[in-house]
Order: C-alpha cells, then sequence, then structure tokens
C-alpha cells in the first residue's frame, strides 16, 4: 500500500511538472532582434528623457552604470542616473559584441563606445541580460565599464 502510494504521488509530481511546462511559453530573439534592443535603447538616449530611459529596464532591474560607481536597483535610481548621464549628450556605437538567446532571455556582451556632446569619448565593456515579462523585452541586468587601461 505505501509503495502504491509513493507511486502514485510520484506519477502525479510528474504530470504536474510537465503540465507546467508546457503552459511556459518560450519566446526568444534572433540575433537581429537582440542588436535591435540595443538601438532603441541609444535612440532613447537621444531623447533625452531619463523616465522613458528608465522604463526599458524592468522594474526590479539592476544597473552598474559606466559613469557612476552606485549600484541602481530600481526605476527610480535608474532614473536618477540617467538624469545626470543623459546630461551629457551621450550617443553609443558597439564596437564588438557576443549575443545570446534563450527561452525568455536574452544576453548582449560586448564593448562600446560612448561619444559626448564636449567631444569626449569613453570605450566601455558592457552586459546586458533582457528578460521577456507580460509580453516585452526588458533590461533586467545592465553591467557598464569604462575599458582599463592597456
Amino acid at each position: 500500500m505505501k509503495r502504491s502510494s509513493i507511486a502514485i504521488g510520484l506519477a502525479l509530481a510528474g504530470f504536474s511538472a510537465m503540465a507546467h511546462a508546457q503552459s511556459t511559453t518560450c519566446a526568444s530573439l534572433s540575433d537581429q532582434q537582440i542588436h535591435a534592443l540595443f538601438d532603441t535603447w541609444n535612440q532613447t538616449l537621444a531623447t533625452r528623457d531619463a523616465g522613458k530611459m528608465a522604463g526599458l529596464y524592468a522594474p526590479d532591474a539592476v544597473l552598474l552604470p559606466t559613469l557612476s560607481n552606485e549600484l541602481r536597483n530600481d526605476r527610480a535610481s535608474i532614473a536618477d542616473y540617467f538624469e545626470h548621464f543623459l546630461a551629457k549628450g551621450p550617443s553609443g556605437a558597439i564596437d564588438e559584441r557576443f549575443v545570446v538567446s534563450g527561452c525568455n532571455k536574452a544576453t548582449d556582451v560586448g564593448t562600446y563606445t560612448f561619444s559626448f556632446a564636449d567631444g569626449s569619448q569613453a570605450k566601455a565593456r558592457y552586459s546586458y541580460v533582457y528578460r521577456y515579462r507580460d509580453g516585452q523585452w526588458l533590461i533586467s541586468h545592465h553591467h557598464s565599464s569604462v575599458m582599463p587601461e592597456g
């Protein structure tokens, strides 16, 4: 009796897991679609609207920004960073990248160069992790750091 109860329990658990797996929809992106996510981010820089920039990030996203020592982990602190960053008139250009897409997740990792309104530039390495949530791709993790000298 005990063995049959265990067997039934395991079978039900297996069916439950299969049903959940079948009900989970996986969205994935082509390389070009991942590239387009950065293009949207870069075009949003041109609007100089910190709220629009923060809207590209998930509510619980983490931003480790290029020109700040402060970790940003919500839209309010991300918008605050962009208030200051956008004042510099930035525009980004990808130098080199590697992209991967999976189930409801995409990554874009590489190097980019920011050009600023005053003519200065900053070369940086970056990583974006995008998550598909509620029908849209949002940045869940963004790390950007100035390239070390050498």
